[in-house]
Order: structure tokens, then sequence, then C-alpha cells
């Protein structure tokens, strides 16, 4: 029964979401509707418990936060994390020839690749002509 229910919404979420996917516009609306209610829900169940005003609701949702690991990655971003750790500058704060400079090493890189993929299929077609 849970397995046919589940299957029943996935199909019907492929539907929905391939047709509105046509429709960026309507798709972004219909989104942040459904976001404002699911946090008005939550919000409204909150103020069911009335241990749960001010300090108490901060301390809670911390962490619950902190526990899944959402807190940091929600709030600062994987991605400047990195960049603090690599000790790189924003984009905004590189020059343009850091920029093109950096452009430049990717090229090459991808450039690289594509030909460490080619000798891999030749080895691959080698393997199968001896086996």
């Amino acid at each position: 029964m849970y397995r046919k229910l589940l299957s029943f919404f996935d199909r019907l979420e492929d539907k929905i979401r391939i047709r509105l996917s046509h429709s960026p516009v309507l798709y972004s609306l219909i989104g942040a509707v459904g976001i404002v209610l699911i946090w008005k829900g939550v919000w409204e169940t909150a103020e069911l418990f009335p241990w749960l005003f001010g300090p108490a609701s901060v301390l809670l949702g911390v962490i619950i936060l902190l526990v899944t690991g959402l807190l940091v990655s929600f709030f600062i971003g994987d991605s400047i994390i990195i960049s603090g750790f690599k000790q790189e500058k924003k984009l905004v704060e590189k020059t343009g020839d850091e920029v093109k400079s950096e452009m430049e090493v990717l090229i090459k890189m991808e450039k690289k690749i594509e030909h460490l993929e080619k000798d891999v299929h030749e080895i691959q077609g080698e393997k199968r002509r001896i086996i």
C-alpha cells in the first residue's frame, strides 16, 4: 500500500514538474506559495507550545540545525568555507588578470583531461582486442 501511494505521488510529481518547467515564472510562483505555506504551518504549530517563544525557540532551532549539519552550510555556504580554507580571494576582489589567468589554467586542465580520456579509451580498446 505504501509503495503504491509513494509511486503514485512520484509519477504525479514528475508530470507536474515536466509541465511546469515550460513556464518558469508560474513554476517559481507556485513554489514560493508552497514554501510560505509550509513555514506558516510550522510557525502556527510552534505557537501551540507556550515554551517555544523567544530564546527557547532560537536555542531549539540552533540545536536542530547543528545536529543535522545544516547550520553552517545554510547560513554560510560550502563555497565560502572552501575558499576560506584555500585562502582565496572573493571573485569581486580578484583583478581581471587573475580571473583570466584562472580561466587559462582551467582550459589547460580541461584539455589534459580530454587527452587522458582519449588515452583511456584507446587502452580499453586495445585491452578488448587482446582478450
